[in-house]
């Protein structure tokens, strides 16, 4: 049985945690030594771990709830609340955990086999954002005090990467599915929430757990979550002192800069439109596979980057990146920006004179309207723009009531971005579409060699052929913190860095 990899890596990084956490925080912030005060985008509407979510959401609930398995920065897979795991046949469908012995739940509950399992159990059946990610698991069976086996119904090349994710988050048993969750987390994570300090909607302030299992990962005496949707008042809050870090649309990073804050950039996300109702069912236009392909023309991708990224990306016509076996550098440029041709395509599908669809749009990124709907307007398309809160951004789009949707979304390894994407069950695919074709060669996928390239590209070409999807750019996800008293880490493959990864400078 493994336990983990690069083991030596995990060594240094630890002793690198140490030396950090014995230093004191400094520079201009307001907030006393030890507080790390982050601007979080959205806010929790619920702390159940069933209704976990990934990239900045994530990061909301680390400071909790421990996972089983965790990334590092740079995306290896260490042990965490499972200390060792392994596939035992030869078929990659029943994997064993072995599980920490000692750990404890903030409410006293002892971490065992039996409690992961009631976890695994309330993922599967909670039906949330991620559901996806243990959609594959057949059975969980408790096969000692500190010993598991995770049955899958077929392969899935993703498990252990989910296990450091949403489905990996581990709750108290006693707190499992109960309405107190919605409010309060307790988890067995370094951190432990103040109810009395926290306000819902505004800030969630988390104490040093003192009898936590790894002081290791504590850097911080608090960690305070701060609720910014907006974007101006992200930046604002910033450069005055009263957060230390945060995630800024690309237009902010300049102000930020000049006022001496610290900008880190890294690729994570595609940016651009996910044609989702490609049966027509609200939109019967987008059936027909040459409409999606005008779409595809409508926009120049440079434009976009320019104007929507400020600069930060690379124009791309397909949704894998150069992290998956699937990117095929071919692809890159795959739809030219052309107007005329685009308006050809919809005439050849029936619709020389266009047609309307209503697309949803989160609050904080109304800015991008122009970019939207105006390339759309040059073919002869209206975009009806609906607002929506930020926090209600991706319930909205998985409604299967918009047949399309301006996101920005992960770029990680190949059977992650085909789960997040493709498969009938994930919430990016709310009206469940299915192509035998395709299907026929994700199952090739499925049981692949991981470095195989051939079906990954066939799929990235079949699908950006097909115009699912209306990508923009590949995008680079700024971050910024306080130089003075924090030093931060890109989390590979994720908007925000995890917890773990702020470091106090001293």
């Amino acid at each position: 049985m493994k336990s983990g990899r690069r083991i030596l890596s995990a060594v240094l990084a630890v002793a690198g945690l140490l030396m950090a956490s014995g230093c004191a925080a400094a520079g201009a912030s307001t907030a006393p030594p030890g507080v790390l005060n982050i601007g979080i985008v959205q806010d929790v509407i619920t702390w159940d771990v069933g209704q976990g979510h990934n990239g900045h959401r994530l990061v909301a609930f680390q400071p909790a709830y421990d996972t089983l398995i965790r990334r590092e920065p740079d995306g290896t897979l260490v042990p965490m609340l499972a200390t060792a795991w392994d596939y035992t046949d030869a078929g990659r469908t029943t994997m064993e955990l072995e599980i920490r012995d000692g750990v404890t739940f903030s409410d006293g509950a002892a971490l065992d086999a039996e409690a992961v399992k009631a976890n695994m159990e309330h993922f599967r059946t909670a039906n949330g954002p991620q559901a996806v990610q243990l959609a594959d698991v057949a059975e969980v069976r408790v096969t000692g005090p500190q010993r598991l086996e995770v049955e899958l119904e077929r392969p899935n090349p993703a498990l252990e990467f989910y296990l450091s994710q949403a489905a990996g988050m581990m709750a108290s048993p006693e707190a499992l599915g109960k309405p107190e969750t919605d409010r309060t987390p307790v988890g067995s994570g370094p951190y432990v929430m103040d109810p009395a300090r926290s306000v819902a909607g505004d800030r969630y302030v988390f104490r040093a757990r003192p009898d936590y299992w790894s002081p290791d990962l504590q850097q911080w005496d608090e960690i305070v979550l701060k609720v910014l949707s907006d974007s101006t008042a992200r930046v604002n809050a910033l450069i005055s002192g009263q957060i230390d870090a945060t995630q800024l649309i690309p237009r902010n990073t300049a102000q930020a800069e000049n006022a001496g804050r610290e900008i880190v950039n890294w690729d994570a996300n595609w940016a651009g439109l996910l044609l989702l109702d490609r049966d027509g069912a609200v939109a019967p236009e987008l059936a027909d596979v040459r409409v999606r392909q005008a779409i595809n023309m409508a926009f120049d991708r440079q434009v976009a980057v320019d104007g929507v990224l400020n600069g930060y990306g690379t124009p791309t016509s397909q949704v894998f990146g150069e992290a998956s076996t699937a990117y095929d550098p071919a692809l890159d440029d795959y739809y030219p920006y052309d107007p005329q041709r685009a308006r050809e395509l919809l005439a050849e599908a029936g619709y020389p004179d266009g047609f309307t669809m209503t697309l949803p749009l989160p609050a904080s990124m109304n800015e991008n309207i122009p970019f939207i709907a105006q390339p759309l307007a040059d073919i002869g398309i209206t975009a009806r723009i609906t607002t929506v809160p930020p926090q209600n951004s991706q319930a909205e789009l998985g409604s299967a009531r918009y047949p399309a949707a301006y996101f920005q979304i992960f770029q990680g390894p190949t059977w992650v971005a085909v789960e997040q994407l493709l498969v009938p069950e994930t919430l990016y695919n709310p009206f469940r579409s299915e192509d035998p074709e395709l299907t026929a060669i994700l199952d090739r996928i499925r049981t692949a060699d991981p470095d195989d390239v051939e079906a990954p590209r066939e799929m990235a070409r079949y699908v950006t052929e097909q115009a699912w999807f209306a990508p923009w750019a590949r995008m680079g996800v700024t971050n910024a913190v306080d130089p003075d008293k924090v030093r931060m880490e890109p989390q590979i493959g994720q908007a925000v860095p995890s917890i773990y990864n702020y470091h106090p400078v001293g």
